[in-house]
């Protein structure tokens, strides 16, 4: 059984790491600084960032609700306890732990707002999905006809996110709807229900790529992650969970050499491309965990059929039925530039965006991350586990570095970058004094939830 107190990955004299992880996160506040600073000189000039608290799209309002005494107990608990339960339980007692205490955090900070404007009202608003669950009536003509109502001059044209997202998006919403689960509060519940089982996804990979001493280390970060401020205010917490099954699965397919698994990523991949174009980036991070399974791949042909045939089922049906996904993404890009898109100065956002990263993975991360690079560079003196898990962290780097490039993410990354932000968290098990971390963690989001007011 794992010790109560487990202790970091080596990394060298203590006390010199520690101050690097300390630069490291001192580095990273900065950034945000300068954004939030920056971004508001530029906002007030000429108004081309199209956000009211640069570098995120919230508002100036210090507030409590009835969210905050569990969101304080939530944190106290978690910081005080997390670490050597996470140590200690078995580990199918730990990942149902980790899913509901990750429940818990979001739902409390979502309800600092209050059930209405925290939860209910989310995805009601005038850019949101359930503004047009009656026009899907009739869900195949509505596919069949949803290109045309994609750009900004097109009659009837849909809502900013319906029509930033293929219709696998929207089409969940009308699901719970035909079955009577209806309103914006069902659909918030759905969303942070399933978001907050991205963090076991996570554990489930990391763990079968790079041990489960580090998975451990892991889970209280995942659990008390800042992210969890948007994972309880938008549809992107379960993009985001989707997203996590799908690495998650392949991570089980390849190690354990299984068909079904393989299978079931494959089809969890092909929707993650329906719920987002924006996804398709997760094929950096996929292409890591083949990359750490290849062993298991090897001489098992099967494996890759399954993934391949199972990637294809979901992309055939939406095809046959009439959405081209290509026609739409074109239509997609242009109505971006018609709207904010074509407005927000990308010199601002290419390194803006990083910083709302930052606030949505929290400065242990960035000190994370530091150590993870530290390891890859110095992989002779590093632990197998350890560089496996720094290569999985340096793929959803690089999916984040090709959004950003992009000039397609441009503002609201807080929530759009959520399922790639996921994939950073893990970085935090390279940190030693995993309490005083998880702190900061805390501070960070509570403070975030309690003097702005985030939008959606």
């Amino acid at each position: 059984m794992p010790s109560a107190e487990p202790h970091a990955p080596r990394s060298g004299d203590p006390s010199r790491a520690l101050r690097r992880d300390l630069y490291a996160a001192a580095a990273a506040a900065l950034l945000v600084t300068a954004a939030v600073l920056i971004g508001r000189h530029v906002q007030d000039t000429d108004h081309t960032l199209r956000v009211d608290w640069p570098p995120l799209l919230a508002s100036w309002g210090p507030h409590l609700g009835p969210g905050t005494p569990a969101a304080l107990l939530v944190a106290a608990v978690t910081v005080a306890y997390g670490p050597s339960l996470a140590a200690r339980l078995p580990w199918r007692a730990l990942l149902p732990t980790a899913w509901g205490t990750s429940l818990a955090w979001t739902f409390s900070l979502a309800l600092i707002d209050g059930w209405q404007r925290g939860i209910a009202g989310r995805l009601t608003t005038r850019h949101e999905y359930l503004q047009v669950i009656d026009r899907f009536h009739d869900v195949p003509g509505t596919l069949r006809d949803f290109t045309h109502h994609i750009l900004l001059h097109s009659p009837d044209n849909w809502p900013a996110h319906v029509a930033g997202h293929p219709p696998a998006a929207t089409l969940i919403f009308v699901l719970l709807d035909r079955i009577g689960l209806r309103g914006g509060g069902w659909a918030g519940v759905w969303c942070i229900t399933v978001g907050a089982t991205a963090c076991v996804a996570v554990l489930v990979a990391v763990r079968s790529l790079a041990g489960e001493h580090l998975a451990r280390r892991a889970a209280p970060f995942l659990v008390l992650a800042p992210a969890a401020v948007w994972m309880g205010t938008s549809a992107d917490a379960y993009f985001a969970a989707v997203a996590a099954w799908a690495v998650a699965l392949l991570a089980l397919a390849v190690t354990r050499a299984s068909p079904v698994a393989a299978g079931a990523s494959g089809l969890l991949f092909g929707l993650t491309c329906y719920l987002s174009y924006g996804l398709t980036l997760l094929a950096p991070i996929a292409a890591a965990v083949l990359w750490l399974g290849r062993r298991g791949v090897r001489g098992r042909p099967v494996l890759l059929v399954a993934l391949c045939a199972g990637a294809a089922v979901v992309p055939a049906v939406f095809t046959l039925a009439g959405f081209d996904w290509w026609e739409a993404y074109r239509l997609l890009v242009t109505r971006y530039r018609q709207g904010a898109g074509g407005v927000r100065p990308y010199a601002y956002w290419v390194w803006a965006n990083p910083a709302c990263t930052v606030l949505i993975t929290g400065l242990a991360t960035a000190g994370g991350l530091l150590r993870s690079g530290a390891g890859l560079l110095g992989r002779r003196s590093a632990d197998r586990d350890s560089v496996r898990l720094a290569l999985l962290v340096a793929a959803a780097l690089l999916s984040l570095l090709v959004a950003d490039l992009s000039g397609m993410s441009k503002a609201e990354t807080e929530r759009i970058w959520l399922p790639f932000a996921m994939w950073l968290l893990p970085s935090c098990a390279f940190l030693p004094r995993p309490r005083a971390w998880l702190t900061a963690q805390a501070v960070l989001a509570l403070l975030l939830n309690h003097l702005l007011r985030t939008g959606w």
